[in-house]
C-alpha cells in the first residue's frame, strides 16, 4: 500500500505573505513587505496550482476601468480577487499524495462547493430515495448529466422532478432507465439501453443501490436476494459498462463498514459463495455482500489500471436514517432511535460524491474510504486468494445463468485458465 499524505494541513500563510494567480492556473506568493515573490508555499514549500476553470457559478468580466472582475452568477457578487484561489491545491508528489479535506460532518454540497460538473455524465443505481437520491441531486445540480437505474420507474420520475425543483437544474440533464438488480437478465438489458443513451463515454459509474435485513428470499436467477442485488448484479454492470469507461472514469462501489464483521466460515463451496436457506443470517448475508463491495472493487481496480479508470470502494455512514432499514420493523425502530446521532442523507452522501469529483484523487485506484477519506480495509479484503475466489465464482454464476457475452475474457482468466491451471 502506498504511504498517504498526512491527514492534516499546513496552508496557512505566515503573518504579511499574499497568495496570487497567473492566468494558466499557476500560484505564487507576495510578501509586500519584504518585496519577496516566490513560486513555493512560504510554510510547507510546496508549488500550487489552481483549476484552469472558473469555480462552477463564476464568470468573469471587464470593469469600466479595463480590470478584470469575476462575478458570482446567482449572488452577482463582484470581486477582483481570482475565485479560483478558494480552489487552489498543491502539487501532488506522487499520485496518492492528499490530505484529508473534510470529515464525517461534511455535506455532498460543501464537497462540490465550485466544482463544476457540466458535460459530465454519471449512471446511479438506487438513487430515487435515500443516499442515492441525495447523490444524484447533489452532482445535477452542478450540472451533471445523470442517468437514475432503479427497479421503480414511477418513483424515478417523481424523483427526478423533485430534484429538478430543488436544484433548478434542466429536466434535460435527469433520466430514467430501469433497472431490477434482482434479475441478471434486466441488469443485461439495462446495460444494452445505457449504451444508447451515453454512447461515448461515463464519467461516473456509482453502484449504490442496496437491501439489508431481508429474510431469505430467492431472486429469479435461483440467487440469495442480498447477495445477487447488492454485490453479483453490480459486478455483473460494471463489467458490461466497461467500453464506456474511458481513461479517467470513476467506478464506486458504495460498501459499508459491516464488511468487517464479514464471517467466510461454511460459506465458500465449490457451488455458491453466498449463505444457503439452512445456514441464512440476515445481518451476515449483508456483511458479506459489503466485503464482495470491497474485494470487487479491488480485484477492477487492478484489471483497469492500465486503462485509466478509477475503482475504488467506500463507506457512507453508519444507520443512516433510509429505505435500506425498511425490511423489518425492529431495523426501523432501532435506525429510528439512533437517527439523532448518525449523519443526514446530505452528510453520508459526501463520500460518494468526494470519491467521485475529488480533483486530488484524479489517479487514485483501489482504496475503501469512509468519512471523505482513505481507510484501511478489514483483513478478509486484502486476501488476494479471497479476492480471486470470489470473483472467479461471481462470473460462473453470471454465466451459469446468462451467457458469458460481455464477460468472456474476464471468464476466460479467471475461470477457464485456474481450472486448466
Amino acid at each position: 500500500m502506498q504511504n498517504l499524505a498526512d491527514s492534516d494541513s499546513e496552508d496557512e500563510l505566515p503573518s504579511g505573505w499574499e497568495q496570487k494567480s497567473t492566468e494558466d492556473g499557476n500560484v505564487y506568493f507576495v510578501n509586500p513587505l519584504t518585496k519577496k515573490i516566490q513560486w513555493t508555499h512560504p510554510r510547507t514549500g510546496r508549488k500550487k496550482v489552481i483549476p484552469k476553470e472558473l469555480p462552477f457559478g463564476w464568470s468573469k468580466a471587464m470593469d469600466d476601468e479595463g480590470k478584470t472582475v469575476y462575478i458570482q452568477k446567482e449572488t452577482g457578487n463582484r470581486s477582483y480577487v481570482d475565485p479560483r484561489l478558494a480552489f487552489a491545491r498543491e502539487e501532488k508528489k506522487h499520485i496518492y499524495d492528499f490530505r484529508q479535506r473534510f470529515d464525517s460532518s461534511t455535506t455532498a454540497y460543501q464537497v462540490l462547493h465550485g466544482v463544476d460538473l457540466s458535460g459530465k455524465y454519471a449512471l446511479i443505481t438506487g438513487c430515487n430515495v435515500g443516499i442515492g437520491y441525495e447523490t444524484a441531486k447533489s452532482m445535477a445540480r452542478h450540472g451533471c448529466n445523470i442517468l437514475c437505474a432503479n427497479r421503480n420507474m414511477e418513483a424515478t420520475q417523481q424523483a427526478i422532478q423533485q430534484i429538478v425543483k430543488e436544484t433548478n437544474c434542466s429536466e434535460d440533464n435527469l433520466k430514467a432507465i430501469h433497472l431490477d438488480l434482482g434479475s441478471l437478465k434486466s441488469v443485461k438489458k439495462c446495460a444494452l439501453a445505457v449504451k444508447t443513451v451515453f454512447s461515448d463515454h461515463l464519467d461516473y459509474l456509482i453502484l449504490n443501490a442496496g437491501v439489508f435485513g431481508t429474510p431469505y428470499v430467492e431472486t429469479e436467477d435461483k440467487l440469495e436476494q442480498t447477495f445477487q442485488v447488492n454485490h453479483l448484479s453490480h459486478m455483473y454492470l460494471a463489467l458490461l459498462l466497461e467500453q464506456l469507461l474511458k481513461k479517467g472514469s470513476k467506478v464506486i462501489f458504495v460498501s459499508s463498514e459491516s464488511h468487517r464483521y464479514a464471517n467466510l466460515q461454511n460459506v465458500f463451496s465449490s457451488q455458491s459463495i453466498s449463505m444457503n436457506r439452512d445456514n441464512y443470517s440476515a445481518m451476515m448475508a449483508y456483511n458479506i455482500s459489503k466485503l464482495y463491495n470491497v474485494v470487487t472493487a479491488k480485484v477492477l481496480s487492478k484489471e483497469w489500471k492500465e486503462k485509466n479508470i478509477r475503482v475504488n470502494s467506500l463507506h457512507p455512514g453508519n444507520m443512516v436514517f433510509s429505505n435500506l432499514s425498511k425490511s423489518w420493523w425492529l431495523f426501523r425502530l432501532a435506525f429510528l432511535f439512533v437517527r439523532p446521532f448518525t449523519k443526514s442523507l446530505q452528510q453520508a452522501a459526501a463520500t460518494t460524491v468526494y470519491v467521485a469529483t475529488a480533483p486530488e484523487l484524479d489517479g487514485v485506484t483501489g482504496l475503501y474510504f469512509n468519512n471523505c477519506f482513505y481507510c484501511e480495509e478489514s483483513a478478509l479484503a486484502q486476501d488476494d486468494d479471497i479476492m480471486e475466489e470470489v470473483f472467479a465464482m461471481s462470473l460462473r454464476l453470471i454465466a451459469d445463468r446468462v451467457g458469458t457475452d460481455g464477460i468472456q475474457k474476464y471468464y476466460d482468466k479467471f475461470v477457464t485458465n485456474a481450472r486448466h491451471g
